[in-house]
């Protein structure tokens, strides 16, 4: 039998061992970035914020030092591209000659974690998912055969991304599917299975321990009207959450003056930290203050108009950060709205009704359904906090408000800020 043949009778052989290969390559690349982004971000979030705590002219200065640096790397550095989020990545994946370039990996990945800790109030989630789904990109790019699976490669490493980021390799098998490839094939399940195989392997290793850990123990039955209630609010927060991100950035693109952009989205982004310092960065510190010791926190005045502020503003600060050339997305506003949405919830109910419901799930159940509607994407909301928190004994009611949330929010408008397309052109 002469070589030819061979290779024919051995070509499917062939092709699914490559596939094996460049998935499990995808896989380590992509979690590393992802677990070096995270630990990095959060580091150094945590010695800049303290800080500020400690000097409040940090609060004026970090902002416009964040996005000017950004500014002056897109300029002279990354070519004068702005960073367009996840949309780069359905850019890519539906069309066949358009690619994730190269640098879109340092680019998100600096940028990212420039934002957050200078007190951009957003998250790394979006940036590590452009940069992973780059490293998918260039891999399809290595082999002319792989080109045919180009949106299977973005998606295994946008899975790993999202496996090193939740420690949960179902949240993103499900990201991947619900958002970036909305269907599943052969390739999928082999190139996305390994990828996340991998990076929840890596985890482990290296005993990366969950974000929030959190004691739940039980929930009750009795309880389920007020889950319902709770994601009908959280589908009505991540509709501000979106028109906020969506007119603010809006407004902000009539600025044509780049530097003016970055002179007002420093003033109200400071004055807002200012006011508010649990909005600086991402916001987790400020869920793991509380969340931890939720049954100390009673319903005043003061605290009810301190969290219905929160509540406001978020969604306005995380827009002029992305509006003022910040690098992020809704992920991490989404777990800081509906972890004090939860609260809030939870102590009206016990103070106004006595519900006596347990105000910890709350915040969780908030976390899931906020993010649930945000995204569009109830089951991989689900398993997300799912992994965040290591704990499954909530999986029914996060089941219930992640799909109360959804269908909440698309009543009210049917867009996320992934799938709004604006009706004017540039």
């Amino acid at each position: 039998m002469t070589k030819t043949a061979t290779i024919k009778k051995n070509y499917h052989y062939i092709i699914f061992r490559k596939l094996v290969l460049v998935s499990i390559l995808i896989g380590f690349l992509s979690c590393f970035l992802g677990i070096l982004l995270k630990n990095a971000t959060e580091y150094y979030e945590g010695i800049f914020f303290e800080r500020a705590n400690a000097n409040i002219i940090f609060y004026l200065v970090f902002p416009f030092m964040g996005f000017s640096t950004i500014y002056f790397l897109r300029q002279y550095l990354f070519k004068k591209k702005e960073n367009k989020g996840i949309k780069e990545v359905f850019e890519s994946t539906d069309s066949k000659s358009k690619n994730l370039p190269n640098y879109k990996i340092p680019s998100h990945f600096i940028n990212g974690f420039l934002t957050v800790i200078f007190g951009g109030s957003t998250g790394i989630e979006i940036s590590t998912v452009v940069a992973t789904a780059t490293i998918g990109s260039v891999a399809q790019q290595k082999k002319n055969f792989f080109r045919q699976y180009k949106t299977e490669l973005i998606c295994a490493g946008v899975a790993a991304g999202i496996t090193a980021l939740f420690g949960s390799p179902i949240a993103g098998l499900l990201f991947a599917y619900e958002v970036i490839s909305k269907k599943v094939s052969q390739v999928f399940i082999l190139t996305t299975g390994i990828a996340v195989a991998i990076a929840f392997g890596l985890l482990n290793l290296i005993n990366e321990p969950p974000l929030f850990a959190i004691n739940i123990s039980t929930w009750h039955l009795k309880a389920i009207p007020y889950f319902i209630l709770l994601g009908i609010l959280a589908g009505m927060n991540a509709v501000y959450l979106t028109k906020s991100v969506l007119f603010i950035k809006g407004q902000f693109l009539k600025i044509n003056t780049h530097f003016y952009k970055i002179i007002l989205g420093s003033v109200i982004l400071s004055a807002s930290l200012i006011l508010f310092p649990e909005l600086y960065g991402e916001g987790y510190h400020s869920i793991k203050a509380i969340i931890n010791t939720p049954t100390q926190i009673s319903l005043t005045v003061s605290v009810a108009l301190s969290l219905v502020a929160l509540l406001i503003l978020k969604p306005i600060v995380t827009s002029i950060t992305l509006a003022s050339g910040g690098d992020g997305g809704v992920f991490a506003p989404s777990l800081f709205i509906g972890a004090f949405l939860g609260l809030l919830t939870g102590l009206c109910l016990n103070h106004f009704f006595n519900s006596e419901v347990i105000v910890l799930n709350f915040m969780v159940l908030g976390m899931a359904a906020v993010l649930s509607a945000s995204i569009d994407a109830p089951f991989t909301a689900l398993f997300l906090t799912l992994g965040l928190t290591n704990n499954y004994v909530l999986f029914v009611p996060i089941l219930i408000v992640c799909f109360v949330s959804k269908y909440t929010a698309k009543m009210i408008f049917p867009h996320t800020v992934y799938t709004f397309i604006p009706n004017t052109t540039k």
